[in-house]
């Protein structure tokens, strides 16, 4: 009887097996599926970190950037950071700096989350986990990665809101032209006649 349980068994796993061949055989949409999903199973953020420096520190990209979620993060949405969006990496809380400091190993994922902060097209929360999944992309190491999260989980409310204010008051942060001096100030440039116009980004 087990014998006899066993071979049907075995001849129901072959007839899902062939159906399943006949679906994908008859339909190429389940296919091209199937293959996208296959292709992002090592999905990295995309595009190489180029970055400029204010004499204060203040960054700005000098190429875009872009995170995009791993077939297990379905609920987000790709993020692309514009060249010219400039940072202080005031998301990550400077009462932590001493400890992660923000040019660590996880300042892709960090600029990412500083863009998300200020564009504030999504909730703090999915600009939150977006950070801790950038930087387990990276191969952080999972204490760091816990320590980081927990602090603009729990502290990060704080950089939410004064973006919020400052863009309210017509603040721009993607820049259109870099400066040439490397002893200017960001407060300097930002004054600067011209240097955010131009840009095709709408996130300024």
């Amino acid at each position: 009887m087990l014998q006899l349980s066993s071979l049907c068994l075995g001849l129901t796993s072959l007839q899902r097996h062939a159906l399943a061949e006949m679906q994908y055989a008859a339909d190429p949409n389940v296919i091209r599926k199937w293959m996208d999903e296959w292709i992002r199973l090592d999905r990295k953020p995309v595009g190489p970190l180029h970055v400029g420096r204010f004499r204060d520190r203040m960054y700005f990209l000098l190429r875009p950037i872009r995170w995009e979620p791993n077939p297990n993060q379905s609920g987000y949405k790709a993020v692309t950071v514009p060249a010219g969006f400039t940072t202080d990496f005031a998301s990550i809380p400077q009462v932590f700096w001493s400890l992660l400091p923000p040019d660590g190993e996880y300042t892709y994922p960090a600029i990412v989350h500083d863009y998300l902060y200020w564009s504030q097209a999504g909730s703090k929360e999915d600009a939150d986990s977006i950070f801790q999944f950038g930087m387990e992309d990276f191969s952080v190491a999972a204490p760091t990665i816990s320590a980081i999260y927990n602090a603009v989980r729990l502290f990060g409310k704080t950089a939410w809101d004064e973006d919020a204010r400052l863009k309210a008051a017509g603040e721009k942060r993607v820049l259109c032209r870099y400066p040439d001096n490397p002893t200017t100030t960001w407060d300097e440039w930002k004054k600067t006649p011209g240097v955010f116009d131009g840009c095709s980004s709408d996130a300024k």
